[in-house]
């Protein structure tokens, strides 16, 4: 039986898991980064630790299934981590993190040339990242999402990424090439990758690679894409009004739609998916907010007495600090959680009631802005399992709510491999 490896680079570490041809997980494995390095707004990692982390894990991948079994693997790493290289793909320095937001001037720029709707405004994105990069070294030859880096070192050669982690590079996902606006900003096209959409086979193995980790060869490499969209294929979502709410320490929607809706001053994009767009947006507020007032313990033990069927009509809007993204696009809007009720369980489910209602406004601006309101929503991260919480969300949002089966990126990773596995590379 064919087995299909996905790997998830995230934020402080990596993951690998394996499934067969029926979609079930065979193996997993899991190994810690440490903390990147932070100089005020600015934050950098090492590359070679993502590299020594994914042998690591491909040598215990290795242990637990037979190399001649795995036919393909992906990669899906943090969207906007960006480094550049030389001609082999050895780092030029330390890559910027996701969420270094040091390019402010670089940002500034951009916003004076790049239409409304890119995906490469802003000081954390991608872009901003490699014209600041690329004026320190003025030598590169390529620029590199973190995936794509990391599919490199397997391929054996550089040059590739998938469109999702395109996008904030300025790759212009509507008309499926690179703008020529970017040439107004100075970008070399010669350091930029070459998109393909996620799940297209690319190569096999680098034997030197194969050899080491303890894997066959002519193992297939696929294009994976960025880790929310990875987290979002994961759940087995497929068809239009389709949607997903992530519910971690922030708060994230995304739904399936037949066209592509972008509002940079809403904090929307979309990422392109097969035939269809990956819709969505994220909220500051989310399960962070309920850790600054409760243990997880006194969650649990208060969910159980939360009344769904009664709305407390306390109206918060739950924050964890000043500023929001989504749906509502306001950098100084304040914490709304007075009036506060001498009930603990009472003033949780203000808050899980507060959250709802985020979620509910995040699909309505969603659905006002072109994209379908949706028919159910899988439900992942950590707040999944909270019944009161499900409740609270499906009477509010009118619609079912069920939880995710599968929710790990690296899950969703394995399902690309599995999809580009039997292509013809096209690249």
């Amino acid at each position: 039986m064919s087995h299909y490896l996905g790997i998830d680079l995230g934020t402080s570490g990596a993951r690998a898991v394996v499934i067969d041809s029926r979609s079930r997980e065979v193996c997993a494995a899991r190994a810690p980064f440490p903390p990147p390095s932070a100089q005020g707004p600015g934050r950098e990692q090492d590359p070679e630790v993502w590299w020594q982390t994914v042998r690591a894990l491909l040598s215990e991948v290795a242990a637990g299934v037979p190399a001649r079994n795995i036919a393909a693997l992906a990669v899906d790493g943090t969207s906007a981590t960006l480094l550049v290289t030389d001609a082999g793909g050895t780092p030029l320095g330390p890559a910027l993190m996701y969420n270094d937001a040091r390019c402010v001037e670089e940002a500034e720029r951009i916003a004076r040339v790049a239409p409304a709707e890119s995906g490469a405004h802003g000081p954390t994105s991608a872009l901003a990242k490699l014209i600041r990069l690329a004026g320190r070294h003025p030598s590169a030859r390529h620029a590199l999402n973190q995936a794509d880096w990391v599919t490199g070192r397997l391929l054996g050669r550089y040059g590739l990424c998938d469109e999702n982690n395109a996008l904030k590079l300025g790759y212009d996902a509507r008309l499926r090439r690179w703008p020529d606006w970017l040439g107004t900003l100075g970008v070399r096209p010669d350091l930029l990758p070459h998109p393909v959409p996620p799940g297209t086979p690319l190569g096999t193995l680098d034997p030197t690679v194969a050899r080491a980790a303890g894997l066959d060869a002519g193992t297939r490499v696929v294009a994976g894409t960025t880790d929310s969209v990875a987290a979002f294929i994961a759940t087995g979502a497929s068809r239009a009004g389709e949607a997903v709410t992530s519910l971690g320490s922030t708060l994230v929607v995304k739904v399936l739609s037949d066209r592509s809706v972008f509002s940079p001053r809403h904090g929307v994009y979309s990422h392109r998916l097969g035939e269809r767009w990956l819709c969505g947006g994220a909220s500051s507020s989310g399960g962070a907010v309920l850790l600054q007032h409760f243990t997880p313990a006194a969650l649990a033990r208060l969910s159980r007495e939360v009344r769904p069927d009664r709305p407390t009509g306390l109206h918060y809007y739950p924050l964890p600090g000043p500023g929001e993204r989504f749906p509502r696009n306001d950098p100084n809007l304040a914490p709304l959680l007075t009036p506060r009720p001498d009930d603990d369980a009472l003033f949780l489910q203000g808050l899980l009631e507060g959250l709802a209602a985020i979620e509910w406004a995040g699909y309505r601006l969603l659905a006002r802005l072109g994209a379908p309101y949706p028919s159910h929503v899988r439900t992942a991260g950590g707040g999944a399992g909270n019944l009161a919480w499900t409740a609270i969300r499906s009477r509010l949002l009118g619609i079912p709510v069920v939880r995710a089966r599968h929710a790990e990126a690296a899950y969703g990773a394995a399902l690309l491999a599995r999809q580009g596995a039997s292509g013809t590379p096209a690249v």
